[in-house]
């Protein structure tokens, strides 16, 4: 399998392929997870815990939240994280060695920031701001069955533009899945100019190579969000008719810490795959 755009690596890691291409353009990502498939688990627990102390970051599994002057989960704990984690990013971004503490540094970063994302600025530096949680049981949960599935499979990491792995060179086999940056759509990832319509044409002309190769893909895409049209997408599936399918898909997102102030506009999520 290949993951073209892997992400946090959700998909690839839950799928039973023999070995995975995991590709992303954002290279700290990538070295991120080298660091988590190379480390011992309980090395990497034990930085990360110094990590935290060493900036005075709330440890609400130990202390409960009542010790943070906040009264539930719910509440958040931005308020007493603020300053420690202002700190911690002031350390991140000054820190020229690129070593395993470095990524460590960014991973605790990500837990503590605003809704676990990851940001960085023109001049290469992270500037996401607090968020609510910390590295909570579930955070600590997740994070160990990420290690442990790095280490149990066939799994190698890239961070190329997706134009230059090549479709011609991998088995006949192979499953290509692609969820690019979303062209009519405006996210963390796909900020300044992040992807572009000639991107957009791009892709869909290396899926018509992978195709041609005899592989099968999967696109997560957007073809409709709050009153705009990706036509290019649309254009391209009707070229292919009985060949290439869109597979609407039905989500909510009224859970979401985002605030969408046009809730009533509608957000057509598809799939489409050269298969049945």
């Amino acid at each position: 399998m290949v993951d073209l755009f892997c992400g946090g690596c959700n998909v690839g890691l839950n799928v039973g392929a023999s070995r995975v291409l995991f590709n992303d353009t954002n290279g700290h990502l990538i070295r991120l997870f080298e660091v988590f498939g190379r480390m011992d688990k309980e090395a990497a627990f034990g930085e990360i815990s110094r990590i935290i102390d060493r900036f005075g970051l709330s440890r609400s599994w130990e202390k409960g939240y009542a010790h943070y002057r906040c009264g539930s989960s719910s509440d958040g704990l931005g308020d007493y994280n603020r300053q420690p984690f202002l700190e911690l990013r002031r350390a991140f971004n000054e820190r020229k060695e690129r070593d395993d503490l470095y990524y460590l540094m960014l991973y605790v970063l990500i837990v503590y920031s605003f809704n676990n994302q990851i940001r960085f600025n023109r001049k290469g530096e992270f500037n996401l701001p607090v968020g609510k949680r910390d590295f909570n049981p579930r955070m600590q949960k997740k994070l160990s069955a990420f290690m442990d599935r790095l280490k149990s499979g066939d799994y190698r990491f890239t961070s190329r533009d997706f134009r230059e792995i090549r479709p011609e060179e991998f088995p006949a086999d192979t499953f290509f899945y692609v969820d690019p940056p979303y062209l009519i759509t405006c996210a963390t990832y796909n900020e300044q100019n992040g992807w572009t319509e000639q991107d957009e044409r791009d892709l869909l002309a290396y899926l018509d190579r992978v195709d041609g190769c005899g592989m099968r893909f999967a696109l997560s895409n957007v073809v409709e969000s709050r009153g705009r049209r990706n036509d290019i997408l649309a254009d391209w599936v009707e070229r292919h008719p009985g060949h290439y399918r869109m597979i609407p898909l039905d989500f909510s997102y009224s859970n979401s810490n985002y605030h969408i102030k046009d809730k009533g506009s509608a957000t057509r999520e598809v799939l489409v795959v050269n298969y049945s």
